[in-house]
């Protein structure tokens, strides 16, 4: 006989699902103190998450950053993409302002965690997002948050402008001078020299990106260690700095919510300052340099200033550096040259070599069997021109297939222009004269 077993059922008991929680800090700058206080913020909100039974820590996200009114903050994307993963339920965040003071920012935000199911609690204010007046709420206080920063920012502009006033400036990094403990300047003398130098070989003849090749290949770097170019020069010789005298206020923020930096262009009041500190330069010597590169300008500036595409542009590339050949008008006639060589000289591209345009358009009409050349059949036939070595080509076709063809340099006299003969017969008979 079977022996009946009764069950006995006991109770199960219920756990309380814990709601995923994180915090979320933030401090304006990066001072130590200011440090200090993040880290203070990340061991509170760790503690007070862990020691709640409701609650499953999920980390701490914290942000040095220098406002609250942009959305680059890394640590502050990265929760919002762990909310939108649902691995948030609640967000725990000392206030409004560390949240984010653009009112803009911050309700749409709150609005998408809401619809996320994300709720936002700010100690402060003592506030739920999810509670039933809370988007009211925030909006009224991300409103007196934003014209805060906004109040903050206009006193920070005035007293930059009372500064500038007194002919002060807060901060300046610029080869040949330092800033000493009383906020003055003073004269690095090896950095002075070099500027000398600049000035000196701009007035001697020397152009912008002359001057740039010369301190490269003296392995002089510029201020900060990079290498130099023709803007850089350009910038050292505009400076009215170097003659002693200040124009402040050059530039400003567009506004506290972008703190986009605009060029003054009479918006907003300049303040030139003479005699501010000690000058490198003759203020002579500084007008002098400005009189020459007006000139230069006003010599080599195009009224039009119409872009024209070659059929060659972008279609012939060096295989020694990797640049694209450019168009360049000399005394000889037109020219192609790698942009290497061409800005930087034969150093930078050895085996690099200037092909006239007559010479290039008779080797495209060679390669591709026509009898004059077409802009059109160039353009569909031909993907690029490769320049191996001097004097050779390889065409590389649309459909793949390559051609490699050769050029012969001009002669001398068929590389002279009229002008040329004419002033070397000019000089021949002078000479002739003389010897009588």
């Amino acid at each position: 006989m079977a022996r009946i077993v009764e069950q006995v059922k006991f109770p199960v008991p219920k756990f309380k699902k814990q709601i995923n929680t994180a915090a979320y800090a933030r401090v304006s700058s990066g001072k130590d103190a200011m440090l200090h206080s993040l880290s203070a913020q990340v061991s509170y909100y760790s503690d007070l998450i862990q020691k709640n039974p409701e609650w499953r820590f999920c980390g701490v996200y914290a942000d040095e950053a220098m406002t609250g009114t942009k959305d680059n903050r890394e640590n502050f994307q990265k929760m919002l993409a762990e909310c939108r993963a649902g691995n948030l339920n609640l967000i725990i965040t000392k206030s409004i302002s560390r949240f984010a003071r653009n009112t803009v920012t911050l309700l749409e935000t709150v609005r998408e965690l809401k619809d996320l199911g994300v709720d936002v609690y700010f100690e402060e204010q003592q506030i739920h997002s999810l509670s039933s007046d809370g988007e009211l709420m925030l909006s009224i206080l991300a409103s007196y948050a934003q014209e805060e920063s906004l109040s903050a920012s206009e006193n920070q502009k005035w007293r930059i402008r009372k500064d500038f006033e007194q002919g002060k400036v807060s901060s300046l990094q610029m080869l040949g001078y330092k800033r000493n403990h009383d906020g003055v300047l003073e004269i690095i003398t090896d950095e002075a020299e070099v500027v000398r130098l600049i000035f000196n070989s701009y007035l001697s003849g020397m152009g912008k990106l002359a001057i740039a090749n010369m301190l490269n290949e003296m392995h002089i770097s510029t201020k900060f260690d990079n290498e130099w170019t023709a803007e850089a020069v350009r910038r050292i010789l505009t400076n009215e700095k170097y003659c002693g005298e200040l124009m402040l206020q050059k530039f400003y923020s567009e506004n506290h919510m972008t703190k986009r930096k605009m060029v003054n262009n009479g918006e907003i009041k300049k303040f030139y300052v003479e005699e501010a500190h000690p000058p490198i330069i003759e203020k002579t010597v500084f007008l002098a340099v400005q009189n020459l590169m007006k000139k230069h300008q006003e010599q080599f500036s195009s009224k039009k200033s119409t872009t024209v595409v070659y059929p060659f542009t972008g279609k012939i590339q060096c295989q020694c550096c990797g640049k694209n050949y450019r168009r360049k008008t000399t005394a000889t006639g037109v020219v192609w040259i790698c942009a290497t060589y061409n800005t930087k000289g034969k150093k930078y591209c050895p085996t690099a070599k200037q092909i006239p345009e007559n010479t290039l358009i008779a080797v495209c009409c060679e390669v591709l069997e026509i009898s004059k050349f077409d802009a059109d059949i160039f353009e569909n036939q031909i993907a690029k021109i490769l320049v191996p070595t001097p004097n050779e080509l390889t065409f590389i076709f649309t459909d793949g297939h390559e051609v490699s063809a050769n050029w012969k340099d001009r002669s001398r006299s068929e590389s002279w222009t009229d002008e040329m003969k004419k002033a070397t017969g000019e000089r021949s008979r002078k000479w002739h004269e003389q010897s009588r």
